[in-house]
């Protein structure tokens, strides 16, 4: 039975190894992506908080300066 010798690899290991390696490195920049856009959302997200909460201050604060609003008294139907 003839054995290999150390240190030799067949070529479709050598393939195999290369895809792994590659697949690997993509899956790192793919992670890394994912992370950097969750972070940018997260960011958006914090601006359009700070930005509708001030816009609800404000409203509040118009609204309070406001007199109220007169009721309107319903009209009497005319009897028949």
């Amino acid at each position: 039975m003839v054995g290999k010798k150390p240190g030799q690899s067949s070529p479709s290991s050598i393939a195999r190894a290369e895809r792994m390696r590659v697949a690997a490195e993509e899956g790192q920049r793919a992670m890394a992506d994912v992370a950097k856009e969750g972070a940018a959302v997260r960011t958006n997200m914090a601006r359009l908080r700070a930005l509708r909460e001030a816009k609800e201050a404000e409203d509040a604060k118009t609204q309070a300066s406001l007199p109220p609003a007169a009721k309107k008294k319903p009209k009497a139907l005319p009897k028949a």
